[in-house]
């Protein structure tokens, strides 16, 4: 992602600095003069509003969320929280942890039918999802999962067709149904297999199109969000769409999800990074003015 934005924020004119940047070594960040930092950096540290707030502490413009709703949109369990709260529809879930007894979190996992999803409570790209049919596949798959995180979600299974929403400066971009070639988008799906079909042609009434953008907008401002990212949900079998979860760091080469969608909206994926910039360097300009304002 960050080598295909510098190139394009590059035939754009930007002068840009790429720099692998991480929780040991945020030197980088100290140069002097930069503008804005555009931050493509994946998962944990990237998306969870570590680097945004050390970009926030030297006081550094950057793109997209700040550092409270990129740590709820990475954390699958308060996000839920939220869209429930702001009577948004999303799957059934549990989360449990190493601590609970074994009775204790077996009375959580039978509360949720079969076939269950169980994945990790924070971390992306479907990494360690499961499917799962019995309920010794999910005690195995919750063990798994327990081994490797303190947390794990165990959530309702929605039978029905994935779709993504992007946003872009408050505006839900043409929806895109995934098509994966295997049993559900997963991290191998997602990066590995080109057999996976993305779809614009919904053939869905236009009252639905709207109502699906419509959540999607208001899944993203529920938490908070800002300037771009993308909303997974489940449209199940009766046209009732469930949210899975927000993305604030999607991914950002041309053959990924928003630079698919804002290029079926006309957008070019140089122009969706130069906007992004843009809508940074704004926000930037006007908190300056706004503090200069204070102390007159």
């Amino acid at each position: 992602s960050g080598r295909a934005v510098a190139d394009a924020l590059i035939r754009r004119g930007h002068r840009v600095i790429s720099s692998d940047i991480s929780y040991e070594d945020t030197s980088a960040l100290d140069r002097v003069g930069i503008d804005v930092v555009f931050i493509a950096l994946h998962g944990e540290f990237g998306e969870d509003g570590q680097v945004q707030s050390i970009c926030q502490q030297k006081g550094l413009a950057y793109i997209g969320s700040d550092p409270r709703s990129s740590r709820l949109a990475m954390d699958k369990d308060a996000s839920k929280r939220i869209f429930r709260q702001a009577g948004l529809p999303t799957p059934e879930w549990v989360v449990v942890n190493r601590s609970m007894t074994a009775q204790h979190r077996k009375g959580l996992i039978s509360s949720i039918p079969l076939p269950s999803v169980i994945k990790p409570v924070g971390g992306g790209s479907s990494v360690d999802v499961f499917i799962v049919q019995s309920q010794r596949e999910r005690a195995d798959a919750v063990e798994k999962l327990l081994n490797e995180y303190s947390k794990a979600m165990v959530e309702e299974f929605i039978a029905g067709r994935e779709m993504t929403v992007g946003i872009l400066a408050e505006r839900a971009l043409p929806i895109i149904e995934i098509c994966p070639a295997r049993p559900f988008y997963d991290k191998t799906a997602k990066y590995e297999d080109d057999a996976t079909e993305f779809i614009f042609d919904l053939n869905l009434p236009d009252e639905v199109y709207c109502y699906l953008q419509d959540i999607s907008l208001k899944a993203h401002n529920a938490l908070g969000c800002r300037d771009f990212s993308r909303v997974d949900f489940i449209l199940s079998s009766y046209a009732e769409p469930y949210l899975l979860e927000v993305n604030t760091i999607p991914g950002f080469t041309s053959h990924s999800l928003l630079p698919k969608a804002a290029a079926a909206d006309g957008i070019s994926f140089e122009e969706l990074c130069n906007q992004i910039v843009a809508l940074a360097w704004k926000r930037a300009r006007s908190n300056q003015h706004g503090t200069e304002r204070k102390r007159v």
